[in-house]
């Protein structure tokens, strides 16, 4: 089952709907997918079911919608501060190369393992613990924002004026509602393009906190419950309406060297992101970047991602922004 989010045809009014091939079927008593999994938790019953019960006759043509820029993430927060956006890195068997092309360092005689190197290795021998009441080995970990950095499908992601670099990260993204009790509960999965400053990070390793503060998009479509274990898709970049790189990408934990109940345990760990009425966005990472080939992107390039698990396409268009705030600019009170 997969839902959206959209704003409907007749009066704007923001609906969730289940997509049923070219339509969405609207849902009654749920204006938002919060609502819907507010009402589930309150009935004790699951997600899928909960929104099975409420559809109704009314549809939306969803081409439509995708066309009129009215759908939005499938879940989103009514107070952005109470959307957490985060991710791990070098959790993907194919990311070491690509990561560690951008850290290692020159050396004469015998190169030692990078710091990325040595994560990646560390997750390849204790990301996936035997059991499912084991803890595993820590993964990289980030903060990229709240709710107010995340955009909806079609809609641009910023270039701010500082930034080196705006390449996209197709990924795996988890939503997570924390219940009434501060148990973290998981909506479903969708797509997400973890837009992030490469060149910025390739500076220096410690410059991975700015390269990842950043906008970044989810969507359209969340998978309600479980995903595959493994899922292929397709990262492109469009420049004119033409596609200048194209490239395979895999996902999903049969591509990882973590399990996703590890990665989920070492986030939720923390009291802070367990607080009640939280909604979480956690970007699991890839193996693929346009910038590993060389890639530059520019101003009003066109990110597509599609996974055949997510139904239609998430894209993001690239736009440069100017500079809101300037050096000298903070003045004591």
């Amino acid at each position: 089952m997969n839902l959206v989010q959209i704003k409907d045809h007749l009066k704007g009014k923001r609906r969730v709907g289940l997509v049923a091939a070219d339509r969405i079927v609207l849902l009654k008593k749920a204006a938002t997918t919060l609502d819907l999994a507010r009402m589930a938790l309150r009935e004790g019953v699951k997600l899928s079911a909960m929104a099975s019960s409420l559809a109704t006759s009314a549809t939306e043509d969803y081409a439509a919608a995708l066309k009129e820029k009215r759908v939005l993430t499938p879940v989103d927060h009514p107070d952005p501060a109470h959307c957490i956006i985060t991710g791990t890195g070098l959790t993907h068997l194919g990311s070491a190369a690509a990561r560690d092309g951008m850290h290692k360092k020159l050396s004469g005689a015998k190169e030692e393992l990078t710091d990325s190197l040595k994560m990646f290795k560390m997750g390849l021998e204790g990301g996936k613990p035997k059991s499912k009441s084991e803890a595993g080995v820590q993964p990289e970990w980030f903060y990229k924002g709240d709710g107010s950095w995340l955009v909806g499908p079609g809609q641009p992601l910023p270039l701010p004026a500082f930034a080196k670099d705006g390449g996209e990260e197709p990924e795996l993204a988890g939503l997570y509602l924390i219940d009434d009790k501060g148990r973290p509960v998981r909506l479903g999965f969708a797509l997400g393009n973890e837009y992030s400053d490469h060149v910025t990070e390739r500076q220096n390793y410690l410059y991975l906190a700015h390269s990842k503060l950043r906008h970044s998009s989810i969507g359209p479509e969340m998978v309600v419950g479980n995903v595959p274990a493994s899922i292929e898709g397709m990262s492109r970049i469009l420049r004119g309406g033409k596609v200048i790189w194209e490239k395979p990408f895999l996902t999903g934990e049969a591509n990882m060297s973590h399990t996703l109940a590890n990665l989920e345990y070492h986030h939720f760990k923390y009291d802070g992101f367990r607080r009640p009425g939280d909604l979480h966005i956690h970007y699991f990472g890839t193996a693929t970047l346009s910038i590993a080939d060389n890639v530059k992107t520019e101003d009003g390039d066109v990110f597509e991602i599609t996974a055949a698990p997510f139904g239609a396409p998430l894209r993001n268009p690239l736009k440069a922004v100017k500079a809101a705030h300037k050096p000298g600019s903070v003045k004591s009170l």
